[in-house]
């Protein structure tokens, strides 16, 4: 992915609130405000991952993703009939019975 970053400076008034607008562009979007050092903000947008979510981007898990996908378009979905496939038994964790 090529990345074409032109340098801009604009000139901005911070708000009575302590605003500053960045455009309509980016309304809505989440950033990462770092402030290297006094009076020096470097301002970045960000996509958050929920926790829930984040083991889809580990490296072995993006690899099988991968992998699969490579698969899945080499393979052609074919039809098949749920009633012919192979059943596959319930796993049934055993507990200890209690000792009284």
């Amino acid at each position: 992915m090529e990345n074409s970053v032109a340098e801009q400076q604009i000139i901005k008034s911070i708000g009575t609130s302590g605003q500053i607008s960045l455009g309509k562009e980016y309304a809505g979007r989440k950033v990462l405000v770092e402030s290297p050092e006094q009076g020096v903000w470097v301002i970045r947008t960000v996509t958050i991952v929920p926790d829930n979510e984040r083991w889809l981007h580990e490296p072995t898990t993006k690899e099988s993703v991968a992998k699969a996908l490579v698969w899945a378009k080499k393979n052609a979905p074919k039809a098949s009939n749920p009633d012919q496939l192979p059943s596959v038994k319930p796993h049934v964790v055993k507990r200890k019975a209690r000792s009284t």
